[in-house]
């Protein structure tokens, strides 16, 4: 690419004031690319904070309803919510029951929320006693994640999910197979208009530690890197994405988004199809234990971060950050980096 040189070309000409940079911007941040995640739990009355992820909380169905509504008065378009039930089985039973909690909290919302945009994980991580992701096989004091069992049950979950009111459903175990499985459960019960957001590339991350404290789904034994994905490749992702999008995911997630975005370039670069970032706890907690030391200015670091995935290639942008981002967008717009 042939450009002209110093004197005659000076780059600095179109950085001169706030006018001008608007004016050639290239990327934007807008309160329509976020998704807010929410946790639920059993009771009443229930707000209680997240230690390791300050100013989140877990919430009881009534406080979630009040939460959602602020959520919609603030323009952030979608929620995704993530369950903790009272009743742990090896089987994760609650999260495929009509009164699972994820259910009942889907009923609520669509009741007093409506046009709220609710999209639910998909997984069992939370509802097992075992903590994994699935149904486990074991051959004496070895188990491991059974695949194709799994996915039977992934089916029941999103048809349930579907039934209660979800708008869209993100499984996010990282099954084999398991985008064909729910696009052919949801089709043949009748929600055939419901997407899938598939957690397509999503990484054995050392960032999910604050998450899992929230949702209490820290595995009993052993890790999840025989399904989730080596940190170390990339070209895997391609292939991970590339048979989601064959099955019928609609939207590809990667995850964790900071330490991956040279995979949201090629994700999006390679497939040009509708990506999103997880922005997961560990990113955020780590943004807000430095800005409750003062060391950093929260607002810019957090949406300079967010812009940066934007930047990299995602079109939606999961974050914890996204209520304070949206008031901060509406105070300032993006001249407040």
């Amino acid at each position: 690419m042939l450009i002209g040189k110093f004197p005659e070309l000076r780059l600095r000409r179109l950085r001169k004031n706030e006018n001008i940079r608007r004016m050639v911007r290239e990327n934007y941040l807008s309160v329509n690319d976020f998704i807010y995640p929410l946790f639920i739990v059993e009771g009443e009355g229930v707000k209680e904070e997240i230690p390791s992820m300050p100013g989140q909380y877990r919430y009881s169905i009534d406080r979630l309803v009040e939460e959602v509504q602020e959520v919609k008065e603030l323009g952030i378009p979608a929620v995704i919510l993530f369950g903790i039930p009272g009743y742990k089985d090896e089987l994760g039973t609650d999260s495929y029951s009509d009164e699972g909690i994820i259910q009942r909290a889907l009923r609520a919302i669509k009741k007093e929320v409506p046009d709220m945009y609710v999209i639910t994980d998909v997984c069992f991580c939370e509802y097992t006693s075992h903590g994994h992701c699935g149904y486990l096989k074991c051959h004496g004091e070895t188990c491991e994640v059974d695949n194709d069992k799994t996915l039977e049950l992934l089916k029941k979950q999103v048809v349930s999910h579907a039934q209660a009111g979800a708008d869209m459903v993100a499984p996010s175990g990282m099954m084999d197979g398991m985008i064909k499985a729910i696009r052919e459960a949801l089709d043949e019960e009748g929600f055939k208009d419901i997407p899938i957001m598939s957690y397509a590339a999503k990484y054995a991350s050392a960032y999910y530690g604050p998450f899992r404290d929230a949702a209490e789904s820290t595995p009993a034994f052993g890790d999840r890197r025989s399904y989730q994905m080596d940190p170390a490749n990339s070209d895997e992702a391609l292939r991970e994405v590339a048979l989601d999008i064959q099955e019928g995911a609609d939207i590809v997630m990667v995850k964790p988004a900071l330490s991956y975005m040279d995979i949201i370039r090629r994700v999006k670069e390679t497939f040009k199809y509708p990506v999103a970032a997880y922005n997961v706890s560990g990113e955020y907690s780590m943004v807000k234990a430095a800005a409750m030391k003062g060391w950093i200015d929260e607002r810019k670091v957090v949406l300079e971060t967010l812009l940066s995935m934007k930047r990299a290639g995602a079109d939606l942008i999961l974050t914890y950050h996204a209520k304070d981002a949206a008031k901060w967008l509406k105070d300032g717009g993006m001249e407040s980096i």
